[in-house]
């Protein structure tokens, strides 16, 4: 899985140098902040409708759609995956709800 993101990651912050006509994700990047939190709002929906009807492959495909935008917004902030996976990493063994106290201090 790992692979797939680098990848992915690789790509999108390569679509930062083209141009806005010639791809979705420079025509996000172009349009700036607003229109990629907008577009993972969208997605964050889609997801909640698609578990709601209960269809494994609908989803997947928008969970697919929305960690492909979170991606396109992490590179136009230029945050790296592997700071995501850090963090992650920090928290695997310890209970959410140690880790969200830990956040309120």
């Amino acid at each position: 899985m790992d692979d797939i993101l680098k990848k992915l990651e690789h790509i999108l912050e390569q679509r930062k140098s083209a141009e806005a006509e010639d791809s979705y994700v420079a025509l996000l990047y172009h349009k700036g902040l607003d229109e990629i939190l907008k577009k993972i709002g969208e997605e964050s929906a889609e997801v909640i409708i698609a578990a709601k009807g209960g269809e494994q492959e609908k989803i997947i495909y928008e969970v697919a759609d929305l960690w492909f935008h979170t991606l396109v917004l992490l590179r136009h902030k230029d945050i790296e995956i592997n700071e995501i996976t850090q963090e992650l990493s920090k928290r695997f063994g310890l209970s959410g709800l140690q880790e969200k106290a830990n956040r309120n201090n």
